[in-house]
């Protein structure tokens, strides 16, 4: 008898060995002992090529999402008119599967509560997207609502200026730049923006009471140039050369007192003009929340503090 075969057999009474799967245990078929405890995980690793194949070879769900209320771990029942074996199912089944989607869908949201955290999320979730924020600040914004919803009761605030409320204060946590206002016109139409992105602030204040602030790093110029650059489509070597020319001129009392937005605005608005690109001053002006007249000030302080030197790149003629 070979190694292989005494592994197969009990040491006991040589009977026949069987795999207990669920508990990870191989015991004998005959007097019932268990021979190995920790059975290995022997099953398909095969490749799939599509998506399809993938998900139905998956050992495992998929990943868990804190802007969704039930963190997107919920079954849903498709609508379909055949069963898992390919046969077409008749009327009276399909009318009950319809039936059992629609108060599946309901007893995912039966509490008021379920149902403000569903809706408050879906704003959140909208407003991010509106507002071209990456997936980190979305699942912040998310973990801080529901951090605020364990704390205390939010029925009755705005929908829409708690989202940004939340949305605002993630940024800060993420180290992105975008003001209040800009997180309230996101969040749904600029009708009444003033009066929204008031009652947004108030409720910041109220996140930073009843949850703490965290501190949030000092922004710098760079962060205004690029997310400004950004917004217009502005070449890259515009950036670059802004970028050079603010880190350049940081040490000077230019920026003393004044919006970072509007020098950022002149840092690319001369580095276009440097580059020669054209960039109008009316499509940096409105990206940077600035007038027209504010960004030729800058220009015009930052040219008379320092002196440019240009150099060129000779131009060779052809024979």
């Amino acid at each position: 008898m070979n190694v292989t075969e005494l592994e197969s057999c009990c040491p006991e009474c040589k009977s026949s060995l069987i795999d207990d799967v669920q508990s990870g245990e191989r015991i004998c078929s005959m007097c019932g002992i268990v021979v190995m405890e920790q059975l290995a995980d022997y099953g398909p690793e095969s490749k799939s090529s599509s998506l399809e194949e993938k998900m139905k070879n998956t050992r495992a769900s998929g990943h868990t999402t804190y802007s969704q209320h039930d963190l997107g771990i919920a079954t849903e029942i498709s609508i379909s008119t055949k069963d898992y074996s390919g046969k077409t199912i008749n009327y009276q089944v399909a009318n009950q599967m319809n039936s059992l989607r629609k108060w599946q869908q309901r007893v995912r949201v039966s509490t008021p509560r379920e149902r403000r955290l569903a809706n408050v999320l879906s704003v959140i979730g909208g407003a991010c997207q509106n507002l071209t924020l990456s997936a980190n600040v979305l699942e912040t914004a998310s973990m801080i609502y529901r951090n605020l919803d364990s704390y205390m009761e939010v029925k009755g605030k705005s929908v829409a200026c708690i989202a940004a409320a939340t949305i605002y204060m993630a940024c800060k946590q993420c180290d992105v730049v975008r003001s209040l206002e800009e997180v309230c016109g996101g969040t749904g139409s600029n009708k009444d923006i003033k009066m929204r992105t008031k009652l947004a602030a108030k409720y910041y204040r109220m996140l930073v009471m009843e949850l703490g602030s965290v501190t949030a790093p000092v922004i710098s110029m760079d962060k205004y140039i690029s997310k400004i650059s950004n917004l217009t489509n502005t070449d890259v070597r515009v950036e670059r050369l802004a970028l050079e020319v603010a880190e350049k001129t940081n040490d000077t009392n230019v920026a003393d007192g004044k919006a970072p937005n509007g020098i950022a605005a002149a840092y690319l608005y001369i580095a276009s003009i440097l580059l020669g690109q054209n960039v109008l001053q009316r499509d940096v002006s409105s990206v940077a929340g600035v007038t027209e007249v504010t960004i030729r000030n800058r220009c015009k302080e930052i040219l008379t503090s320092y002196k440019m030197k240009i150099t060129l790149r000779p131009s060779f003629a052809k024979n």
